[in-house]
Order: structure tokens, then sequence, then C-alpha cells
């Protein structure tokens, strides 16, 4: 019997929300670069975590113009978060256990105050090149 795990395969970490709007029918508009590069798929069920507020949802994506930036929720989605927070948006893979050697999710590192990536993580040895944060603020 195959045994499958459910692990995140792409997340888009600590990008800044642009817009929300609540007229709109459902879903996270992603910038269609951001969306690439990740692997989501348009259309794609995604999980999005608040870090200012500690919302989290579910969702799916839908492509925004590319090279924008743009991270918007729309829909009833848009009570739940700001303009300006941070969040996290990850989309799951049923992976068969064993998991495969060369398996590793693809992380999108952003730069919070354009969008844009800063660092990808593609494989373990880019995790281990990462830079870092301090989680403490310095006194």
């Amino acid at each position: 019997m195959t045994v499958y795990r459910t692990l995140v395969h792409a997340k888009i970490h600590r990008a800044r929300v642009t817009a929300a709007d609540l007229n709109y029918v459902g879903s996270i508009t992603i910038d269609s670069d951001l969306l690439e590069a990740s692997g989501i798929a348009d259309f794609e069920r995604v999980q999005v975590v608040d870090v200012t507020n500690g919302a989290r949802l579910e969702t799916y994506a839908i492509p925004g113009e590319r090279g924008s930036g743009t991270i918007q929720l729309n829909g009833a989605a848009a009570h739940l978060v700001d303009v300006g927070d941070i969040v996290i948006v990850m989309a799951y893979a049923q992976v068969p256990d064993p998991l495969p050697a060369e398996w590793h999710p693809v992380v999108l590192l952003m730069d919070e105050d354009t969008n844009t990536i800063r660092h990808l993580v593609t494989k373990p040895s880019d995790a281990q090149a990462m830079p870092t944060r301090s989680l403490v603020p310095a006194s």
C-alpha cells in the first residue's frame, strides 16, 4: 500500500498585501511572475496566513499582472487582511512516502517592500544558503 503525505510544494514567504477587494468574486490575485516562479497553478487551492494579524484562510490563486507585485485578497477573504499586512501563501501536494530523494518545495523569500523575490529555494542546499532574519527585535 502506498502512503501519501500532504506537504507544502510551493510557498510565497512574507509578501505584502497590496490590495483587498470585498466586491470581487473570491480568490487571491497574485502577480503571474510569482505564481510561475513558485509553481502555483492558476486556480490552485492555497492557504494564506497573515503574519501581521494571525488570520488563516483558504482560497484559490488567480493570475495578476506580471511584474506588478500584486497580492490582493478578494471577496470575503478581504475582511481578514489589511493592505500592508505581511502574508505567507502556501500550496500543498500529495507526495508518496518514502519521499523521493530529490523532492523539495519551492520557496520564494520575498522582499516585503517590493514583493519581488529576494531568494529562491528549490533544493536543500539553497535553504542552507538562505539569508537569515532575526526573530527578536534589536534593542
